[in-house]
């Protein structure tokens, strides 16, 4: 049961600790990826070759460290990595950050806390559009920063043992946190960072499926079920249009909408049923996700007993 242990124990520490303040290595890693952006060319191979290092290195080092840990080290160690990789506190305490400052009618500041969480440009939103864009970003986010981590945690830790769950960890991580920052449709970005979007898009692709699903088991089934199969494909995201369209309808809100990026307008779908997100719908969508995790929990639990 060392998968069980080491995943509910980095779970526990991310729900104690949060994000480190000080010595997380994504703030190196985050720093390296920039200096090679400042200096690689804006071709798709330079940023394909970028991407291959940035990720391959620390997935190989980290799975290699842990291999030769006896087990119990191993395992206590892919601990750590997985409370360094997961992201759960941090988007709840930035999320409720947002409705803090709506809840206190300070709107300027609302804009300020939303834009810490999407890349839209938020001077023009008024308050219904910045509770929608939290919402949006809290679903989106849990997809792929949350769930997506704990399944290739998962799924490598089965398989291999702590060495595959540390790496596996670490890559989607770095592939994740690859593509918020290059994976862009931009001048800038849109050949050298073609790699760190397509990779993402991959990586997130069954997670995205299962955390769909389980807002079918946790919230309203029929609603998010019906959303997630009739809206998802009007979505630009492959994986974010399940996630949001499930979620929005487990809690029966209506997101979407226009919204401005990068300086243009852009005419996105309305997805979800029932009304626009109210005061209160963000500790919703942050106790929706909470019942997934805890759905996890139970399936890694039985995996494990199985697997072995």
């Amino acid at each position: 049961m060392e998968l069980t242990l080491a995943t509910i124990g980095g779970l526990v520490l991310d729900a104690l600790l949060g994000e480190p303040r000080v010595g997380h290595p994504l703030v190196g890693f985050g720093r390296l990826a920039e200096a090679l952006d400042r200096r690689l060319p804006r071709r798709r191979w330079a940023g394909g070759l970028a991407w291959l290092v940035l990720v391959a290195v620390p997935a190989v080092a980290g799975g290699v460290a842990v291999w030769v840990l006896p087990p119990l080290a191993g395992w206590l160690a892919a601990t750590v990595v997985l409370w360094l990789c997961i992201a759960w506190h941090s988007l709840k305490a930035h999320t409720r950050a947002v409705e803090t400052a709506l809840q206190a009618d300070d709107v300027v500041g609302a804009r300020r806390a939303v834009a810490c969480l999407v890349s839209r440009d938020t001077t023009p939103m008024d308050v219904a559009a910045i509770r929608r864009a939290a919402l949006e970003s809290l679903l989106e986010n849990a997809g792929d920063g949350v769930h997506a981590t704990l399944f290739w945690f998962a799924a490598g830790g089965l398989v291999v043992g702590p060495a595959g769950a540390v790496a596996a960890a670490v890559a989607h991580r770095a592939i994740n946190t690859l593509d918020a920052m290059w994976g862009y449709r931009t001048p800038r970005y849109r050949r050298f960072g073609w790699t760190a979007a397509r990779a993402d898009d991959l990586a997130n692709w069954p997670s995205a499926r299962l955390t769909a699903l389980s807002f079918v088991l946790v919230g309203n089934a029929r609603w998010a079920l019906r959303c997630w199969q009739q809206q998802a494909k009007a979505l630009a995201s492959p994986n974010a249009g399940p996630v949001m369209c499930a979620g929005a309808g487990a809690m029966g809100v209506r997101l979407g909408g226009g919204a401005y990026y990068h300086g243009v307008y852009r005419q996105r779908p309305a997805f979800g049923c029932g009304v626009y997100p109210g005061g209160g719908d963000i500790e919703r969508a942050i106790a929706l996700v909470g019942r997934t995790l805890v759905l996890w929990g139970v399936a890694i639990v039985l995996l494990d007993w199985l697997w072995r």
